[in-house]
C-alpha cells in the first residue's frame, strides 16, 4: 500500500493538475484570459438561463398544415389522372379528408381504380405517406371519400416536431448563441431556452419564419394587373401577395401562380447574401444534385414563360426564364436590405421549417436575476463547504486536512470537466456540486472510520491504513455506481434544470471517486513515508 509505482503517481499528478488548469479560465476575466498564451485553454462553463438570464419559449407546431400541404398534393395528382380518363369531377379537402364527387355515379368503378394507382404513384414519389396511410371509404354513389389512417396522421406529426427541432437548432446554432436547449414537448410543442441572448424579438424572428421557399410557374390565363386578395383563379393557380410591401404594409402587388411546386426548396444546398452586376443585393443560391436537375428541367422546358419564386406564401419575384439555367445555381433579387438578405440565406441555409410555429409561452430571465441567483449559489456553497471542511478538521485532525485539500482539488476538476465538455451550469447544477462534496466526504469518513476500526483492534498504523482503503474502496464505489446510474436517468428523462444537475453530478462523481480513492491516499501515503507515525489519533 505504501508502495505507489511512479507511474501511478505522475498519472495522479497531472490528472489533478489538468483538471485544476481546465478550470482556471472559469476564474479569470476577459482580459486576463487574452494575456495568456494561445495553449492555454480557454473553454468555460456556459452559465443556464437561470443564471445569466436569457429567453424561454414554448412553441406549438402546427402539423395540420402539413397534413393539409400533403392533402393538396395528392389531390391535384388525383384531379391530373382523372382528368387524363375523361371523368368529370369536383374535389375539395376537408379536413383530413379528399372528398371526391363524380358528375356521373356510373364512374364510380373505375374512378377508384384510378385513384388507388394514383394514390400509389404519389406514395411512391411524391410525399413520405404510402399508399397504404390513404384510405379509400367503402361506399356507392357519385361520393368517394378518402381518409388519412391515424397510423399516418401519427407519424406525420412525429416527423414533423423532430424535423422542426432539427432546424432550428440549426438556426440558433447560426446565430452564435452557446448550448441551447431544443426539445421536444408534449406531442406537438418545441422547447426552446436560449441562454444569455438580449435580443428575444431577433430571436422571434428567426425561429418563427417558415422560410419555405419553393419555384412555381406562373398562370398564364390570368391578367396579374387586375388582380386582388379575393380574386377568383382557375382551379390548381392561388392568388399570392408579393414579398414587398409598400409603407402601408400593403403587398406591391398579387400574382397568380400554379399550385404544382416545381422545384421544391428542400432541395437548396447553399444560400449566401451576395452582389449583383448592377450592385444590388441578392441572396445566392445553389441546388443538390436533385435540385439542379430539377431547375434545369423546369427551365428547359418554359423558356419565355416567368417563375415565381415564393417564400412562405409571399411572391419574390418572378423573372422570365430567356434561357435554361443547368448550372444549379441562381440569384436572387427582391429589393433587400444588407439585413434582410442575410437573415434570409441563414434561414434558407438552415432549412425550411416543415410547419408554422405559434409561441404558446414566452418568458425572460433578466440578467440582474441571473446575476442574484448566481450570488446566491456562491453563498450557499461557501457556506455549504466552509461548514464541512471545518467539521471534518475538527473530527479528524491533520487527516482532516488532507481531505479538505483533495476537497478543493474536486471542486477545480468538476469545473474543469464541465469547461472541457462545454457544459452548462445551472442553479440546480451548483446543488450538484455541493452535493458531490458531501459525497466526496463520505468516501473519505468511510475509509477513516475503517482506519479508527482496525486500530482499535490493535493494529499498527500502517496495516490499519492499508486495511481501511481496500476495505471501504467496495463500499464506496458500489454507492457511487448506483448515484450514477440515477444521474443518467435524470440526464435522459430530465428537462433543462434536471439535467444540468445530473450533468453536473455526474461530473462530480467521478472527481469525487477520484480524489477520495487516489488523491487522498497518495497524500496519506506520502506523509506516513516520511514522518513514519508510531500511533495515530483519529
Amino acid at each position: 500500500m505504501l508502495e505507489f509505482p511512479r507511474w501511478k503517481v505522475i498519472t495522479i499528478l497531472l490528472v489533478s493538475f489538468f483538471g485544476m488548469l481546465l478550470s482556471l479560465p472559469n476564474f479569470l476575466s476577459d482580459e486576463q484570459l487574452e494575456k495568456l498564451p494561445s495553449f492555454f485553454p480557454s473553454g468555460r462553463v456556459t452559465l443556464g438561463l437561470d443564471l445569466q438570464g436569457g429567453a424561454h419559449m414554448l412553441m406549438g407546431v402546427d402539423v395540420s398544415e402539413v397534413i393539409k400541404r400533403m392533402l393538396e398534393d395528392k389531390r391535384d395528382n388525383i384531379r391530373d389522372d382523372l382528368r387524363d380518363e375523361k371523368i368529370t369531377h369536383r374535389i375539395t379537402i376537408r379536413g383530413e379528408e379528399l372528398v371526391i364527387t363524380l358528375n356521373n355515379a356510373a364512374d364510380r368503378d373505375n374512378a377508384t381504380r384510378i385513384i388507388r394507382s394514383s394514390i400509389e404513384k404519389v406514395g411512391a414519389s411524391m410525399t413520405s405517406i404510402g399508399s397504404d396511410d390513404l384510405v379509400i371509404e367503402d361506399g356507392s354513389g357519385p361520393v368517394i371519400n378518402l381518409h388519412l389512417s391515424e397510423a399516418a396522421v401519427i407519424d406525420k406529426k412525429n416527423q414533423t416536431v423532430a424535423q422542426s427541432i432539427e432546424v432550428l437548432r440549426r438556426r440558433i446554432d447560426a446565430m452564435g448563441t452557446k448550448e441551447p436547449t431544443i426539445q421536444q414537448n408534449g406531442e406537438d410543442s418545441v422547447l426552446i431556452q436560449v441562454p444569455g441572448i438580449k435580443d428575444t424579438q431577433e430571436l422571434k424572428k428567426i425561429i418563427g419564419t417558415t422560410a419555405q421557399m419553393n419555384f412555381h410557374l406562373t398562370d398564364l390565363t390570368v391578367n396579374n394587373a387586375t388582380l386582388t386578395k379575393n380574386s377568383r383563379v382557375p382551379p390548381g393557380s392561388s392568388v399570392l401577395p408579393s414579398y414587398e410591401v409598400d409603407e402601408n404594409g400593403n403587398p406591391l402587388f398579387y400574382m397568380a401562380i400554379k399550385n404544382r411546386i416545381m422545384v421544391p426548396g428542400e432541395d437548396l444546398a447553399q444560400a449566401n447574401q451576395g452582389i449583383d452586376q448592377d450592385n444590388q443585393i441578392v441572396v445566392n443560391i445553389s441546388f443538390n444534385t436533385k435540385g439542379g436537375k430539377l431547375f434545369a428541367d423546369a427551365t428547359r422546358t418554359n423558356v419565355g414563360k416567368p417563375f415565381a419564386i415564393v417564400l412562405d406564401g409571399k411572391v419574390i419575384s418572378a423573372p422570365r426564364i430567356n434561357t435554361a439555367i443547368l448550372g444549379g445555381s441562381a440569384s436572387i433579387s427582391g429589393g433587400f436590405t444588407a439585413k434582410e438578405a442575410s437573415d434570409l440565406a441563414l434561414l434558407l441555409r438552415a432549412g425550411a421549417l416543415p410547419a408554422p410555429l405559434t409561441v404558446e409561452e414566452e418568458r425572460t430571465v433578466g440578467p440582474d436575476l441571473g446575476a442574484d441567483s448566481v450570488e446566491a449559489g456562491k453563498k450557499a456553497s461557501i457556506i455549504g463547504l466552509s461548514a464541512v471542511m471545518i467539521f471534518v478538521m475538527l473530527t479528524y485532525g491533520f487527516f482532516g486536512f488532507i481531505v479538505n485539500v483533495a476537497l478543493t482539488v474536486n471542486i477545480f476538476m468538476i469545473f474543469g470537466v464541465l469547461s472541457l465538455f462545454g457544459a452548462t451550469l445551472t442553479l440546480p447544477g451548483i446543488a450538484g456540486v455541493v452535493l458531490t462534496v458531501g459525497m466526496a466526504v463520505d468516501a473519505n469518513v468511510l475509509i477513516f472510520e475503517r482506519i479508527r476500526e482496525e486500530l482499535k483492534r490493535g493494529k499498527s498504523v500502517l496495516p490499519s491504513i492499508e486495511v481501511g482503503y481496500d476495505r471501504a474502496l467496495s463500499t464506496i464505489v458500489d454507492a457511487n455506481v448506483t448515484t450514477l446510474i440515477a444521474a443518467l436517468i435524470l440526464f435522459q428523462f430530465g428537462l433543462g434544470p434536471i439535467k444540468g444537475f445530473a450533468v453536473t453530478l455526474a461530473a462530480g462523481i467521478f472527481t469525487s471517486v477520484f480524489t477520495a480513492v487516489s488523491l487522498s491516499r497518495l497524500m496519506i501515503v506520502t506523509w506516513v513515508r516520511k514522518r513514519r507515525p508510531s500511533s495515530l489519533v483519529l
